[in-house]
């Protein structure tokens, strides 16, 4: 599988969908976190895509993760029925010459109910927003200078170029070989 990794360092290169936005469709963030929401979402948006790194987690695992101090979950809705999600994460790179936050989308997805629909353009660039915001929710963290994510060769067709339609540039590409199961058709 070939894996693509992404980038902004400047919120200005954010470009928004060119399809209009749904009047239904939020973006909420999760006040508490909720480790049998973040487990149930992600097994169903990742079914169809071999997302498999987080299947044995228990929830004392998700709850770990989740503790840490800089990462958020962020539910969208479609008329108030969950749609879709994604978990950023907010770390400070001291060795970085800014010292600034950097902040990974670690997932991002919708549900198969709503693929197709036009949201993913409008999910992707909600999210950039908060991830650009997310350290002046964290007091402590410096001001966000980096947000980045990865995607593979097993994701939707459609991520790639929806990251690189919302701003975001490729700057790595590797290959791995990995054993998966693919989704049935």
């Amino acid at each position: 599988m070939t894996v693509t990794y992404l980038q902004a360092t400047d919120p200005a290169t954010l470009a928004p969908p060119s399809s209009p936005r749904p009047s239904s469709f939020t973006l909420e963030r999760v006040s508490e976190p909720d480790p049998r929401l973040n487990s149930r979402l992600y097994c169903a948006v990742g079914a169809g895509w071999s997302w498999t790194d987080r299947l044995g987690w228990p929830p004392e695992e998700w709850a770990r993760w989740l503790a840490v101090p800089g990462r958020e979950t962020w539910v969208a809705r479609v008329d108030g029925e969950i749609a879709g999600y994604a978990e950023l994460a907010g770390e400070t790179r001291d060795s970085a010459a800014d010292g600034g936050t950097e902040v990974e989308i670690v997932y991002l997805g919708l549900l198969p109910a709503f693929t197709g629909r036009g949201l993913g353009g409008h999910l992707l660039a909600d999210v950039l927003v908060r991830a650009w915001a997310l350290p002046e929710r964290w007091p402590g963290l410096p001001p966000a200078t980096r947000v980045w994510l990865h995607t593979c060769s097993l994701d939707s067709p459609h991520a790639l170029a929806n990251y690189r339609a919302r701003g975001l540039e490729v700057y790595r590409t590797e290959r791995l070989e990995r054993r998966v199961a693919l989704p049935s058709s």
